[in-house]
């Protein structure tokens, strides 16, 4: 039953756009990314100066984070209510774009590009996911890094939670995961008692990249991995046991 589960093309336009998605995620608060946002600074040293931009950055939790710092950074999301959201906390150094990643942006004008929390892998095709690093690459000056926060296939698939239910007040989620060779699925059904007619259905899919993967898309666009860590804490990645892969790769002129 779980293979014929239909995920439709796109879908992320419509879940991530969904106010249920919010309702669902609310926990990931401005604390935890407060904690990942420091350590990865502390790591990098960026210049004074430095723009950034956060690619896929939903209501921008994380590009709040970096513009307090001083930098001036930009997010873009495809997601027209995020982009909404994310609207209202911009200032002098902080701006949201509602735009597609797989399109071209900015040419050459960041130092940094970052695509957080698993932002990636939900496209349909090879060649779309490409012009997703294009356009990162694109959008890096030379010698600017790409930072990009992904699953750890292994571990996740190891560690993958069959059937789950969460409850969030008058709304029941019952969340149904699996996976094959080249895709992780989640199966969302959403029970609210303002619609008791029936359930709401969302589906997402992502793909099973790995470092061997990201290591062929990033040189096709001149990318060179620098460094790989494991989780949120910087320690050494492990192919078997740690949670995320977060790459760090450089603009090779």
């Amino acid at each position: 039953m779980l293979s014929i589960t239909p995920v439709k093309p796109n879908w992320f336009k419509d879940w991530f756009n969904s106010p249920y998605y919010h309702h669902l995620y609310f926990q990931r608060d401005h604390t935890e990314a407060a904690h990942f946002i420091n350590r990865l600074l502390d790591f990098l040293q960026p210049h004074a100066n430095s723009r950034m931009l956060d690619a896929g950055c939903g209501r921008g939790r994380h590009a709040m984070q970096l513009a307090s710092r001083g930098y001036d950074v930009t997010g873009i999301d495809l997601a027209a209510d995020s982009i909404d959201v994310a609207r209202t906390h911009e200032t002098g150094n902080l701006h949201f774009f509602r735009h597609d990643m797989r399109l071209p942006f900015r040419a050459g004008h960041f130092d940094y590009v970052f695509n957080f929390f698993t932002s990636f892998g939900y496209f349909e095709t090879e060649g779309e996911h490409d012009d997703a690093i294009r356009s990162f690459a694109d959008s890096l000056r030379p010698d600017g890094l790409l930072v990009m926060d992904f699953l750890n296939v292994q571990h996740a698939a190891s560690n993958l939670v069959h059937q789950q239910e969460i409850s969030r007040g008058d709304v029941n989620y019952f969340i149904t995961r699996w996976y094959d060779q080249s895709h992780f699925y989640k199966k969302i059904e959403v029970h609210d008692s303002k619609h008791p007619d029936k359930p709401l259905i969302f589906a997402e899919k992502v793909a099973t990249f790995r470092l061997e993967d990201f290591n062929e898309m990033f040189a096709d666009h001149n990318l060179q991995i620098q460094q790989v860590f494991g989780d949120y804490n910087f320690n050494e990645y492990d192919a078997v046991s740690s949670p995320r892969l977060i790459m760090i790769a450089k603009k090779i002129s």
